[in-house]
Order: structure tokens, then C-alpha cells, then sequence
């Protein structure tokens, strides 16, 4: 079966009940296939997709690639735009050192995907454990520009600020008042067992399970 064919028995499968366990699963039986994923891909629907960006080859994704892939998502609605690129740095491009690197890179991309991704990268490192020092430099870059950015890039730089106050006492007080500053996301309402990604109240939920 060639991959045109894999691709419409798949694309046949999804549906917009399809769940990303489904997805999952799906990706596990492929494992590796970037021809079969550019087919998925060029389908133009969400899920398949996303179930391209499982099983696509990192060491083919060059920045000419990822400038692509970043112009296609653009296309979609901003819930979609969001979860695909966020499903593409946490499958994709954090698992390579050369794709890391280009991530560091971002800072200041016209791209707004690729900001979001600078700044949600920064602060996944920060969640998940690792603290790298440049966190009063970033956070002063977070303070001057936030009010400045587009939303989907706002809450990625309010989440970086979030775990560099949690994790980091010296810096607690700058990034509650930075949340206080910009009132961002404090009237969201979240789902129950959620924490609320208002400065103020996320840092005090996440600190004290931490015991920091």
C-alpha cells in the first residue's frame, strides 16, 4: 500500500470525535513515516495533522520546513493555530538538540507562532524541573514587551513568568506584579482541579503544592 493510499485509509478514520488517545494510538502502529506524514499533512484537516506531526521525522525538519509547516498552521482557526503548534514543539522540536536550538533562536521571529514557541519552551523547561539562569534577563524582556505582544504570544510569556515565580523567590514579587500590571487572564474562568493563569493566583496555588 502506497502512502497516498495509507493516507486516505487514516484520513478515513478520522472524524471530529477522534480523540488524541486515537491519534496516539494510531502513531504508535506507524512509528516513523515522514512521506506518509506530508500526505497527512497536505489534507489540510486538523486532526490528520496533528497525527502528521507524531510521525514525522525530526532530522528532516529544517527551518525552511518548520517556516512552512508555521504559514499552513496560520491558516487554521486560532484554537487550532494553538494546538498544532504547541503539539509541534512539545512532539517535535523539543526532542532534537538541533531543533532546540532553533527554538533559542525566536526570540524575536516576525512569526508570531515561533515567539509563542520561544517563550512556551522557556517555561516548560522551568515546569518541568529544569532552571536555566537567564531568568531575570527573561523576565525583564516579559515586563517590557507583554503588553505589546499578540495574545497567543501573552500567554506564553505569562507562563514562563508563572514558573520563574514559583520556582524562584528572588523574582516572586516582580512577576505578581506583573500579573497585577496586565490583569491578564483574571477574570478566565478554568475547569475544576485547574489552576487559574492570573499571575498572583497561579504562583500561590503552584508554590504552596511545592512548598516553595
Amino acid at each position: 500500500m502506497n502512502n497516498f493510499t495509507k493516507a486516505e485509509n487514516i484520513l478515513s478514520q478520522i472524524s471530529d470525535k477522534t480523540k488524541l488517545g486515537d491519534l496516539r494510538k494510531i502513531a504508535n502502529d506507524i512509528k516513523k513515516d515522514h512521506e506518509l506524514a506530508l500526505e497527512l499533512w497536505s489534507s489540510k484537516v486538523f486532526f490528520a495533522r496533528q497525527l502528521a506531526i507524531l510521525i514525522m521525522d525530526k532530522k528532516q525538519l529544517s527551518p525552511e520546513f518548520i517556516d512552512k509547516l508555521d504559514k499552513d498552521i496560520m491558516q487554521h482557526n486560532e484554537n487550532e493555530r494553538i494546538q498544532l503548534i504547541d503539539w509541534l514543539m512539545a512532539n517535535q522540536l523539543s526532542k532534537d538538540k538541533n531543533t532546540v536550538s532553533l527554538m533559542n533562536t525566536w526570540e524575536n521571529s516576525p512569526y508570531s507562532l515561533q515567539r509563542r514557541v520561544f517563550w512556551y519552551y522557556q517555561g516548560r523547561l522551568r515546569w518541568v524541573g529544569q532552571m536555566p539562569t537567564d531568568s531575570e534577563e527573561l523576565l525583564s524582556k516579559i515586563e517590557s514587551r507583554i503588553d505589546k505582544e499578540v495574545l497567543e504570544v501573552q500567554w506564553a510569556m505569562n507562563f514562563t513568568a508563572g514558573w520563574i515565580g514559583v520556582y524562584e523567590k528572588e523574582l516572586r514579587n516582580r512577576c505578581i506584579a506583573l500579573g497585577e500590571k496586565t490583569g491578564l487572564f483574571k477574570e478566565k474562568t478554568v475547569s475544576k482541579g485547574c489552576t487559574p493563569e492570573y499571575l498572583p493566583e497561579f504562583i500561590r496555588i503552584e508554590s504552596n503544592k511545592r512548598n516553595l
